[in-house]
């Protein structure tokens, strides 16, 4: 099973994150199967590949909790189904 979590980087007292694709038994700082996109807590700043997020998605990838909150935030959810007009959790039990 694939989840989307986040890779710790950086320095000590310096996190970044970087948002990958990963399997479910690998440990946090193990081989990714695709880096999706980066978080910086510290500046707030976020990139997000959507297209890559939206395959692994389609593809039954789940994200954990900080990853859909990141994700929410970009709006990547509105544009998986953009037809329907579902609150974001309720889209997530699906999967």
């Amino acid at each position: 099973m694939v989840k989307l979590r986040l890779k710790r980087c950086g320095r000590k007292q310096r996190a970044v994150y970087r948002i990958v694709a990963i399997d479910v038994r690998s440990r946090r700082e193990g081989r990714d199967l695709r880096k999706v996109g980066f978080y910086d807590p510290i500046k707030n700043q976020t990139y997000l590949n959507i297209p890559v997020i939206l395959y692994f998605l389609e593809k039954g990838a789940q994200p954990t909790g900080t990853v859909q909150d990141i994700s929410e935030k970009a709006g990547v959810f509105r544009e998986l189904c953009p037809n329907q007009q579902t609150n974001f959790n309720s889209f997530l039990m699906k999967f």
